[in-house]
């Protein structure tokens, strides 16, 4: 019995502190639900009452957005109709401006009308009037043909010549007042450029001719030139080519030949011959050739010389003993190398102050005259042979055109072409640069007083300052002051295309009027 009760106790013990401890932890639970439960509640009230605020000043933020795109919707609809209304208002004032003007324009329509039925009959009137004048100068005319003694085409052709005539003296004085003006300013920019040049061209000059004279110490020398049955006189124009003329002038002997260069072989040997004593044949033949030895020496050392002075390198060795071979070349009496030189400095100069290209136009001056140093031994013009020399050395198409033009045969292509034409002109024509012979230059004189005389109204003619200049005094009742400019422009031309002359030619015509009476 005690150990039932021992063992029940315990069970029972156990058994109520279970149920303790769960009355205990239910009632700690119910706790915890309703601490919960109200805090749920209490978190549930706060949202609801911040869902309320946020709802409240969402609305009032809605209500607001509302009240602004009302408010600009509102201006806007008024600013459309402000609008609306100012269109309207231009297009009513638009219409009433086109109802105004479709007004103004059926005036003037009918104004028109009015008017182009005015011109209408006025042309009418005209054209009827028109047929009486055109019937009254059938008459005049028909009475002018009578009383004149001229037809229609008569009258036509002299009023046509008066209208020519007078057309002519406006034109000359239209070209005399245009050349004035123009000589005014090219003579004095001309004068200046070319003056410029020729002051800094410093060449001396050297004339030759082509007839050579060796002075003899007596007249027993010709004797000893001639030798025996003339054997001497033989070798020596055998060996050198050249006439020598042995006349009744005192001690001297004449030497012939076109060849200068083999004048003056001859010249020196005929010089050393005289100075040493011993002529013969086998003595003239080794005095020859050692004296042309030196020539040729003299003819390389020359041209060299001339292109040192030039300032012109990388020549062609052959060209420069052509240029040396112009040293025994004349023309008019002018050393053709010396003029050949002076051509270059010209033209380089010139060149310089017109902005050209100054080595092509020193280097055409240079070489503007080198088919001289061969005309004698090939057929054709020096410029002709010049051409085909520069061209066979390699010389630049600038320099060769320089060359071809210098005489105006061809076009000039280029500025350096033109001032080396230049150039050889002032260098040949300046005084004293070239001579004549007497029979020449008479000849030249002639023909040009024979081409001014040629023309019709011209009384007489002058040829002055060595043929630089003629003077023409002409009939003034044939030639007017105006006609003058013509008749000068038309003899300067003939005289180009029919003498030729060096330089250049001034044509001066003079007219007189002369009244003269009597007083009694």
């Amino acid at each position: 019995m005690s150990l039932t009760l021992g063992i029940i106790l315990p069970i029972v013990t156990l058994v109520l502190g279970g149920l303790g401890g769960f009355f205990i932890h239910v009632v700690i639970r119910k706790n915890k639900i309703g601490k919960a439960e109200s805090k749920a509640k209490s978190l549930l009230e706060d949202a609801e009452s911040q869902a309320k605020n946020l709802k409240k000043e969402a609305m009032i933020e809605a209500k607001e957005e509302v009240l602004k795109l009302k408010t600009e919707a509102d201006n806007e609809i008024k600013e459309r109709r402000a609008e609306v209304a100012r269109m309207e208002s231009r297009v009513i004032q638009k219409e009433e401006m086109l109802d105004k003007k479709e007004e103004m324009l059926d005036k003037k329509q009918n104004s028109l009308d009015e008017i182009k039925a005015q011109q209408e009959n006025k042309l009418k009137d005209i054209e009827a009037q028109e047929e009486k004048v055109k019937e009254k100068l059938d008459d005049v005319a028909k009475q002018l043909e009578k009383v004149s003694g001229l037809t229609r085409e008569q009258a036509k052709a002299e009023l046509v010549s008066s209208i020519e005539d007078d057309a002519r003296k406006e034109a000359g004085i239209i070209v005399r007042d245009i050349e004035n003006q123009a000589r005014e300013e090219g003579e004095k920019k001309a004068r200046n450029i070319i003056t410029l040049a020729i002051q800094k061209c410093a060449t001396d000059q050297t004339s030759e001719v082509t007839i050579s004279s060796v002075a003899l110490p007596n007249d027993e020398m010709k004797g000893r030139i001639i030798g025996r049955e003339g054997r001497n006189i033989r070798a020596i124009e055998a060996a050198t080519g050249v006439d020598l003329i042995v006349d009744d002038t005192p001690e001297e002997v004449i030497l012939s030949c076109f060849d200068p260069i083999r004048r003056e072989v001859a010249r020196l040997t005929l010089e050393k011959l005289i100075t040493d004593g011993r002529i013969h044949p086998a003595r003239i033949e080794d005095i020859v050739d050692k004296v042309k030895k030196d020539i040729e020496k003299t003819i390389k050392d020359a041209g060299e010389n001339a292109t040192y002075e030039a300032g012109i390198y990388n020549l062609h060795p052959e060209l420069i003993k052509l240029l040396g071979r112009l040293k025994y070349r004349t023309s008019y009496g002018q050393n053709v190398l010396k003029h050949s030189l002076e051509t270059s400095y010209l033209a380089g100069l010139l060149a310089a102050e017109l902005g050209a290209d100054v080595n092509v136009a020193k280097r055409g001056g240079l070489l503007h005259d080198i088919g001289k140093a061969l005309d004698f031994e090939i057929e054709g013009t020096h410029v002709s042979i010049g051409v085909d020399v520069a061209k066979k050395y390699k010389e630049s198409p600038e320099v060769i055109h320089c060359i071809e033009a210098h005489h105006g045969n061809v076009e000039y292509k280029s500025i350096e072409a033109i001032l080396v034409q230049v150039a050889d002109a002032i260098s040949s024509s300046r005084p004293g640069a070239r001579r004549e012979s007497l029979e020449t230059y008479v000849k030249r004189l002639t023909k040009l007083e024979e081409i001014a005389n040629s023309f019709k109204g011209v009384a007489s003619s002058y040829a002055i300052q060595a043929g630089r200049e003629i003077r023409i005094a002409v009939k003034p009742e044939e030639v007017s002051d105006t006609g003058i400019v013509v008749l000068a422009k038309d003899i300067a031309r003939k005289i180009e295309s029919e003498l030729e002359y060096p330089g250049q030619i001034k044509v001066n015509i003079i007219r007189e009027t002369r009244a003269t009476d009597v007083a009694s």
